[in-house]
């Protein structure tokens, strides 16, 4: 494997970006905070990544220490990649670049992908309380792990248990909400996100 490529400056933020600072790094991140995935898994989520350059990012992220790689025993018997307990420490590096990047989301492009899941980041900024959310979009459904630690901090798809607390908003909602029009309390107060639950987290997000 070629040596890493470096700003070769004495600066923890050029010692950062050495690591980080490659296209798709942070986005393959941001997948992986959702727990194990299979090369597959990650191509899928990821369009507009070739395969040869994600086979690239995920062996550099291995060398660095921010993923490793793991075989499932039977019947899975497949590899997936994980995010380390360093990987994991750029959850708050994700969530302060996506706030500062809401001005540039603007009107969706034609031309941009999306994926529910890829609201969790933003949505978990919003939520307060220990739980878990499901979350239900026009484009599709995903689950949050409200103050989770070394666990999966979000999942594509329903909650793989009876959720705490479930949110359903359409896509303006979600859109207002993604561009910091909107927080999460005014949309729960104003009827434009239904909280469903009967836990304390769901009373919570009510009387927010």
């Amino acid at each position: 494997m070629p040596p890493r490529r470096s700003y070769d400056q004495y600066c923890s933020a050029a010692r950062a970006l050495d690591v980080v600072g490659d296209r798709w790094t942070l986005l393959i991140v941001r997948e992986l905070l959702a727990g194990p995935r299979r090369y597959t898994d990650l191509h899928a989520d990821l369009p507009g990544v070739s395969t040869d350059v994600l086979a690239s990012r995920l062996k550099d992220m291995e060398r660095d220490g921010l993923t490793t790689r793991r075989r499932l025993p039977p019947p899975g018997a497949v590899y997936v990649y994980e995010l380390t307990a360093r990987g994991r420490e750029l959850l708050p590096v994700l969530q302060a670049l996506g706030t500062w990047g809401r001005p540039e989301l603007g009107e969706r492009r034609p031309t941009d992908a999306v994926r529910a899941h890829w609201f969790a980041l933003p949505l978990l900024r919003e939520l307060e309380g220990d739980g878990l959310v499901e979350v239900r979009l026009d484009e599709g459904c995903f689950h949050v792990h409200a103050g989770a630690a070394d666990s999966p901090v979000y999942g594509d798809g329903p909650a793989p248990r009876d959720p705490d607390a479930v949110l359903t908003l359409d896509t303006p909602a979600c859109i207002a909400l993604s561009r910091g029009e909107l927080s999460l309390r005014e949309a729960i107060r104003d009827g434009r996100v239904e909280v469903s639950g009967d836990s304390p987290l769901a009373k919570q997000l009510r009387e927010a």
